[in-house]
């Protein structure tokens, strides 16, 4: 057996099978749903011209293989040793492009040359995940320590920034990904519920208003302070029964005399549990009661004076659909549902979509390039496509927790950070249950920046499952 058959065998062996067909089979789908979704019927010209949307397509997909077969044949130390350069550089052009950079749908995100456009927004995804990754696998970190987590989060939070400056919400929220990081390097798990929670005081006060929000945290304090005093049961029945009564004086329109009752109870209980010395549980009650009615108040006065109104237009359309216009801002995802519900189980077949080909769909090639699939394919396309991603995320967790060297598996996990996070969006806005964002279907929607970065991130993390064998 000649030596280069014997470097095959070898090689295959080394790479992780399944994420490399679900990462390659993804690209090459994501190439036919846009030829599907802009083809104008000119025949094979179409895809060499590079004066068509599939063409010029053609030509990123081109430059993104050779920059994924690039990267894989770079050692893993090169990163490791440049990471915090590979940071400083995408942190300057992020620092350029507000300058020198060109507005496109009232964000100055992009560098246009010669009809092509790059975000450097993109290119930040990867310079950050290198530097966190590299200050994580440090031996001296420890993220229980505030001092350290500080440090991490200024690594996110300096590209966040200048990207908000553009501004570009849609891309500064996709960095909100390193919460997988942070937490598989140790970050405290407290933080993370007092996140959660906080986001949910804002998204409840978004759909029902400040005050049934604020009756909620009554309620909420109450039901602590009484389980606080005893666990019988006798304590829960009446927690239950003043949520019941609350509910029911509310329903009737006594919204004040419910506010009045609780508060009452709320003084009374404090003062049991200052009798009973429970002082530290009964301040730390008190103060996310607090902490959490200025949240409240807060997102309600933002969403109100803050906010412009087509972005609290993309809030309703998630959060109020029945405030939002049928033909305006609902529009777009009306238009999307359709087209994936008109699909069935099989679709219409490749080239076939009628939804598709007339343009019903708007930003159908970027933001809604999921509703193709689901026209064209049908409910077993979208399934397929769903299980590749699934599996590409699957396997690439496993590559990250099979590996002993910490900059690896951090940077492994910051990539699947984004990879999850951008396809959660992305499919979610299709469907209704995300904002739209304008967060791009990786791999599949149009677009060379997001393309190009992601099969560079993909080379390195090839790459870097090989020093598993050594």
């Amino acid at each position: 057996m000649s030596n280069r058959s014997i470097n095959s065998r070898r090689l295959s062996k080394s790479i992780d099978i399944p994420a490399f067909f679900s990462f390659f089979a993804l690209l090459t789908i994501g190439w036919l749903t846009l030829f599907a979704t802009v083809y104008q019927g000119g025949g094979i010209q179409e895809v060499f011209s590079i004066s068509t949307e599939i063409g010029k397509q053609t030509i990123w997909l081109g430059l993104s293989i050779v920059a994924f077969i690039a990267t894989f044949s770079i050692d893993w130390k090169f990163w490791s040793s440049f990471a915090y350069v590979f940071y400083g550089i995408s942190v300057l052009l992020l620092v350029i492009v507000l300058i020198l950079g060109v507005e496109v749908k009232g964000a100055k995100s992009w560098f246009i040359i010669s009809g092509y456009s790059f975000q450097p927004s993109e290119l930040a995804k990867l310079g950050t995940c290198l530097a966190v990754a590299s200050l994580f696998g440090s031996t001296q970190l420890n993220l229980k320590n505030d001092k350290h987590l500080l440090l991490g989060l200024g690594l996110v939070g300096l590209p966040v920034f200048l990207i908000l400056l553009q501004p570009d919400a849609g891309s500064a929220i996709i960095f909100s990904s390193f919460l997988f990081l942070f937490y598989r390097a140790g970050a405290n798990a407290v933080y993370y519920v007092l996140s959660f929670s906080f986001v949910s005081i804002v998204i409840l006060t978004l759909i029902f208003g400040y005050l049934p929000v604020i009756m909620i945290i009554l309620i909420a304090a109450i039901g602590v302070l009484l389980l606080s005093i005893n666990n019988d049961f006798k304590y829960v029945a009446n927690f239950l029964l003043v949520v019941l009564a609350s509910y029911v004086f509310n329903k009737f329109g006594y919204t004040n005399f419910v506010f009045f009752g609780l508060s009452v109870l709320l003084i009374g209980l404090i003062a049991y549990t200052i009798r009973e010395n429970k002082v530290r549980f009964l301040s730390i009650t008190i103060i996310s009661s607090i902490i959490s009615t200025i949240i409240s108040l807060a997102t309600q006065w933002s969403f109100t004076n803050v906010l412009k109104p087509h972005q609290q237009d993309r809030l309703n359309v998630w959060l109020r659909p029945d405030l939002c216009d049928p033909r305006g801002s609902l529009y777009n995802i009306i238009q999307s549902k359709t087209a994936i519900g008109s699909g069935g189980l099989t679709g219409s077949g490749f080239l076939e979509g009628a939804m598709t080909k007339l343009n019903f769909v708007p930003e159908q090639t970027t933001d809604f390039i999921f509703c193709t699939i689901g026209e064209e394919q049908g409910f077993l396309g979208v399934m397929s496509v769903i299980v590749l991603f699934m599996l590409l995320l699957y396997r690439t967790i496993l590559m990250a927790e099979r590996n002993r060297l910490d900059f690896i598996r951090y940077y492994m996990y910051g990539v699947i950070g984004f990879l999850f996070l951008h396809v959660f969006i992305n499919i979610g806005m299709t469907l209704g249950i995300m904002p739209v964002i304008g967060i791009p279907l990786p791999f599949m929607s149009k677009g060379g920046s997001s393309l190009l970065v992601f099969c560079i991130m993909f080379g390195i993390l090839f790459k870097m499952d090989l020093v598993r064998n050594r």
